[in-house]
């Protein structure tokens, strides 16, 4: 039985890594890979210490394909697991062809050089994986990923058609950093100063950024939080659920955001801090984004002492058994939980456990098939019986509140 290989050891890597090793036995040899080899010492370390299970480090460059070909072979890896930078799906991809091994990741590819992201390029591998008789399962963290699966959930046996969701994402927890991002700083200033889509009847609407005027936002009253001022969001499973949910007329992404980091970002954007081209300082060419990543708090370093909780789900509206039925899908995360079981904040944790998940179910093939899929095309029901028994216990209620039409 082939183990199960772990690219990237930033927050959610460490997540991952740790919720492998509790199920030590149904993965078989975990190994933790990244560019930083002296980060995966520190987490098979905290492993060691919390669970009594070893795990094995390596070093490897994401973006170098013979690199990553050449170490799933060595530790003999029946399935990646890609918690690396989006911009590294391709390559890790493709070396998991070349070595035969399953492949999973969080979040859709992106290009370095373009703050754009979409699902075409890593859809265009189906064919390929089918040739190898190899499973490739994207973004399967929380949203995306639960968030997806929640859909599935719903359309095999709450609704028999879903015709509105409306994901709604809320982190009310506190830090205590005047500002931070909850994971890779790059990655998420470029998804959120982006202009907003949602689909609607068949088409992308466009909106402004949340920073910008004219954003589109209302209150939302979270279980166990309260009421958080909700921004609309271009977010990336919209564009599989779109395609892949029968009979679904407008699918909108929410997430909450103080007033306090909104400002911050708009300052840091006016200055041109947030921009991703190159510019020249001092003979050198300098990234502003990039370096604004390394004068901010690693995102794996923020869980001591984070309080409060995340809040992440989907409400979905549509008809069952020929009446109007709206249900509320969703998880309750909280941060000093998370970062007591394994050392990371809420963020990392709720991303990390359905990866573990998703891994689990290819390698033990409750999940299988051929080809390209995203979480929404598979079978929900296993996945939600481990999501309740791994750390993330969810509940579905009729949903009775307003939402923006």
């Amino acid at each position: 039985m082939g183990g199960v290989l772990i690219i990237g050891a930033g927050g959610v890597g460490s997540v991952v890594a740790h919720k492998c090793a509790q199920l030590y036995d149904r993965f078989g040899g975990i190994t933790l890979a990244s560019r930083r080899v002296q980060r995966c010492e520190k987490v098979a370390g905290e492993i060691r210490q919390r669970t009594g299970r070893s795990i094995g480090v390596a070093q490897v460059d994401a973006n170098n394909v013979k690199e990553v070909r050449s170490l799933i072979r060595k530790v003999e890896a029946e399935i990646v697991i890609n918690v690396a930078l989006p911009y590294q799906d391709l390559s890790i991809m493709e070396a998991c062809l070349e070595a035969g091994a399953d492949y999973l990741d969080t979040a859709n590819y992106e290009e370095p050089e373009v703050a754009h992201f979409e699902y075409s390029k890593q859809w265009d591998y189906s064919e390929r994986f089918k040739e190898h008789d190899l499973m490739a399962v994207l973004g399967c963290g929380f949203d995306p990923g639960v968030s997806n699966i929640f859909c599935a959930y719903a359309q095999k046996h709450l609704l028999d058609e879903i015709e509105y969701v409306d994901i709604l994402d809320c982190n009310a927890g506190s830090h205590g950093y005047q500002f931070a991002t909850n994971f890779n700083t790059e990655i998420n200033i470029r998804e959120v100063t982006q202009k907003v889509r949602h689909w609607s009847e068949g088409r992308w609407i466009e909106t402004p950024a949340i920073i910008d005027s004219g954003s589109v936002h209302f209150p939302f009253e979270y279980p166990e939080v309260g009421k958080r001022e909700s921004y609309l969001l271009y977010h990336e499973e919209l564009e599989s659920l779109a395609k892949n949910i029968t009979g679904l007329r407008r699918i909108r992404f929410w997430m909450t955001f103080s007033q306090e980091y909104l400002e911050h970002l708009r300052v840091l954007r006016d200055v041109g801090m947030t921009r991703i081209d190159e510019v020249e300082y001092e003979g050198k060419k300098v990234v502003p984004l990039k370096f604004l990543k390394a004068l901010l708090p690693d995102p794996a370093s923020i869980g001591s002492g984070y309080t409060g909780k995340t809040v992440i789900g989907n409400v979905m509206r549509g008809t069952k058994d020929g009446k109007e039925r709206a249900v509320y899908m969703y998880n309750v995360c909280d941060h000093a939980e998370s970062f007591s079981e394994v050392g990371s904040q809420a963020v990392s944790y709720t991303t990390g456990v359905p990866a573990m998940i998703g891994a689990l179910l290819v390698k033990e093939r409750k999940w299988k098939g051929t080809g390209v899929f995203n979480t929404e095309q598979l079978d929900p029901d296993p996945f939600m019986d481990e999501l309740g028994k791994n750390g993330l216990p969810w509940k579905a209620v009729d949903f009775g509140g307003e939402l923006p039409e």
